[in-house]
């Protein structure tokens, strides 16, 4: 099939799919079923504007347990790349995308990312959500570190936003 050339052909092929092969494809952008099934529900989306906008207002009316739920669904920034393709292998592509410039980092930069992450999800329970697309091994590092002196709370809200980050651009990734 044809890869989309705008958001639009995105919205489009989205609008027309049988629910469940949307349903599939809504959860390669988000792994909360109840952000899926709010999305589902508001189709047609008629457009492009109006398919992030309803992602953003279906996403903020969730709960801690629906942002956990997503969350699980992110490969920790610079794990094992061979356990992460086999674990995450539906949205692998899109991580390694996302998490390019993780790749190239130094052996040390890469231990202290694994170390700082350990630690986070020590602190706060959940794994380092970010959207990592543009940024270094080093911005995430630094990013992560700044991240751990949040209250839990504050983390929450934090981690959600990015989620949301990633959830607008892997909307713009889908292809029919």
């Amino acid at each position: 099939m044809p890869e989309p050339t705008s958001d639009f052909a995105v919205q489009a092929w989205l609008d027309a799919l049988p629910v469940e092969p949307a349903r599939a494809a809504l959860l390669r952008c988000c792994g909360s079923r109840r952000w899926v099934s709010g999305m589902l529900a508001h189709r047609p989306f008629g457009s492009p504007e109006t398919l992030h906008d309803v992602a953003r207002t279906v996403w903020a009316s969730l709960e801690r347990e629906d942002f956990l739920e997503a969350f699980s669904h992110h490969p920790p920034i610079g794990g094992e790349l061979a356990e992460l393709r086999a674990r995450f292998a539906s949205t692998a592509d899109w991580s390694s995308q996302e998490q390019a410039a993780v790749v190239g980092a130094s052996d040390e930069t890469l231990l202290q990312l694994r170390a700082a992450n350990q630690a986070y999800r020590e602190r706060f329970g959940f794994l380092f959500i970010v959207c990592a697309s543009g940024r270094s091994a080093e911005q995430l590092l630094a990013a992560l570190r700044a991240r751990l002196e949040n209250d839990p709370a504050l983390e929450l809200r934090v981690a959600a936003e990015e989620q949301a980050k990633i959830t607008a651009l892997r909307l713009g990734k889908l292809k029919p």
